[in-house]
């Protein structure tokens, strides 16, 4: 009896469940708005249509840098002193024995006779955009997570880069117009990152896959119609193609002030209560849900218990230094896009050494987007973040690879093979960009995704350079690309898996479910 007696308390205690945890910003702000309605779902997809002025800044360049192509003077071609030299550089040729195919204004190389310039002044502004690029998101990225917040964030970038485009339509000369893209770089640096943000988190969980895949559709209309708006304007000016991509880009943003609503998840996380709960009850009114008081009186409590909502720019960057976990998975899904951006935004430029039509081979790489859209919301929904990007990094690697060993003059073959491999790249791309907003909680997330998508501008930098090599010989472009994005790719092996789980709100919540995991893979071992 006294044995019975002295081990009935280890077993209530064995028996004890753990104490339960309170609940999460993402449930609460679950139960505040109920289902995500229609109206507030198009509202989060007007948000990701910002991706679209993105796409047709990043690429622009690829019709309003082009060498245009020239033919020589007088008919058939008959002038002598231009026929032996008919394959050659026009530099090389005397004056008025050649021309160019279209007016000179077409073009900055034909506006600015840069064809004898040499490539590094030829390809100084698209240098020039992704460099801004660069330094914006290293400088920029933390103030939507800090004093500005998403939406003020994204609306100061869009005006700004909008702003620079059309001075870009009024250049003088090539330094001057270099200079306007490093701004226009700078400001566009933060457009996606904060687009993509804040549009997943203004809807719940069951739709955030979704909105981040319209994000990417929404890219692939600013890339689509950039062909199509350059073969409208093959006659007018390069300058008209920056005006009518910078004035609509003005307009959205202003409608953007109106119509869209701030995170209320970083309002949360900021101690922003007031704001928090009337943003959730007017996204909960437009939802049609009845207003749920009691989890509206827990949200007080629930942005109270971080102690990360300080004010200082750089605190995210503080918060994530300090903890070896956070460290290991930016530096890893850091490695990971740059190799990805590198052939993301290199194979675009190099479209050109592939076929005789700019204005096709651009639109076939612009219209692979669309299918990788349609592919990055399957694997979200279905595979793993982790194994889906090693091997649609490994694919892609290994295509362009196969275009740089094709033979010249099988111009087919390379196209295809460009074409693969960049659809597996656009779809890493997507991928990289959703497994980084998963890998983060919110209080950091905003910076985190920045920096990725500034590692992926870094290697857009080094891009036209290689591209530029690669006219004479593909290895050192479409063989260098293979090599980078098969390599960074096995990086992605090195992340935890997030498909299924919770997104977290601060760093010590994603702790906590760490934490979780690791016990309960333990338990199952055992």
């Amino acid at each position: 009896m006294g044995d019975n007696t002295d081990t009935a308390p280890l077993l209530t205690s064995h028996k004890a469940k753990p104490a339960k945890q309170p609940p999460s910003i993402d449930d609460l702000i679950e139960a505040c708005i109920g289902d995500t309605g229609a109206m507030q779902l198009l509202k989060a997809v007007f948000v990701a249509f910002a991706w679209a002025f993105d796409a047709q800044q990043v690429f622009i360049s690829v019709f309003t840098d082009a060498e245009p192509r020239w033919h020589c003077a007088g008919s058939a071609g008959g002038n002598s002193s231009c026929a032996p030299a008919a394959a050659a550089a026009p530099c090389a040729l005397p004056g008025g024995t050649w021309v160019w195919d279209r007016p000179a204004r077409t073009s900055v190389v034909s506006e600015w006779a840069l064809q004898c310039a040499g490539p590094a002044l030829v390809s100084l502004p698209a240098s020039s955009f992704f460099a801004g690029c660069l330094a914006g998101g290293f400088l920029l990225t933390t103030l939507a997570d800090s004093l500005l917040g998403r939406k003020k964030m994204l609306l100061v970038s869009l005006v700004s880069m909008s702003a620079a485009g059309v001075l870009t339509a009024f250049a003088p000369n090539i330094w001057a117009y270099a200079a306007l893209r490093f701004v226009s770089g700078f400001a566009r640096s933060i457009v996606g990152t904060c687009t993509l943000v804040l549009s997943t988190e203004l809807v719940g969980r069951r739709w955030r896959d979704t909105v981040s895949v319209a994000a990417f559709f929404c890219y692939s209309v600013g890339f689509l119609s950039l062909p199509a708006l350059a073969f409208a304007l093959r006659e007018a000016s390069w300058r008209s193609m920056y005006f009518w991509t910078s004035a609509p880009c003005l307009c959205y943003a202003a409608l953007l002030y109106f119509l869209a609503q701030e995170s209320p998840r970083w309002l949360l996380v900021r101690g922003r209560t007031q704001e928090a709960v009337e943003t959730l009850r007017q996204i909960a009114s437009r939802n049609g849900s009845s207003t749920n008081t009691t989890s509206f009186s827990m949200l007080d409590a629930c942005s109270s218990m971080s102690d990360e909502n300080g004010g200082g720019v750089f605190d995210t960057l503080r918060m994530m230094s300090g903890r070896p976990w956070a460290i290991r998975r930016l530096a890893a899904i850091m490695v990971a896009g740059f190799g990805v951006g590198m052939v993301y935004f290199g194979m675009p430029l190099g479209v050109g050494s592939l076929g005789p039509n700019l204005y096709l081979s651009t639109t076939y790489n612009a219209l692979a987007e669309v299918p990788s859209a349609v592919l990055s919301w399957l694997l979200v929904a279905r595979a793993g973040r982790r194994a889906s990007v090693v091997a649609l990094a490994a694919s892609a690697g290994a295509c362009s690879l196969a275009c740089a060993a094709i033979p010249r003059g099988a111009g087919a073959a390379r196209m295809a093979a460009e074409l693969a491999s960049f659809f597996a790249t656009c779809t890493a791309y997507d991928l990289i960009l959703i497994y980084s907003i998963e890998l983060f909680p919110t209080s950091v997330r905003n910076s985190a995704v920045g920096l990725v998508r500034q590692a992926m501008v870094l290697g857009g930098v080094a891009a036209p350079v290689l591209v530029a090599l690669g006219r004479e010989r593909s290895i050192w472009s479409f063989g260098v690309f293979g090599l980078a994005i098969g390599s960074a790719g096995v990086f992605a092996a090195c992340l935890p898996e997030t498909r299924g789980k919770t997104m977290s709100d601060t760093m010590q919540e994603e702790e906590r479910n760490e934490a979780s995991c690791t016990s309960t893979s333990m338990l199952v071992v055992v």
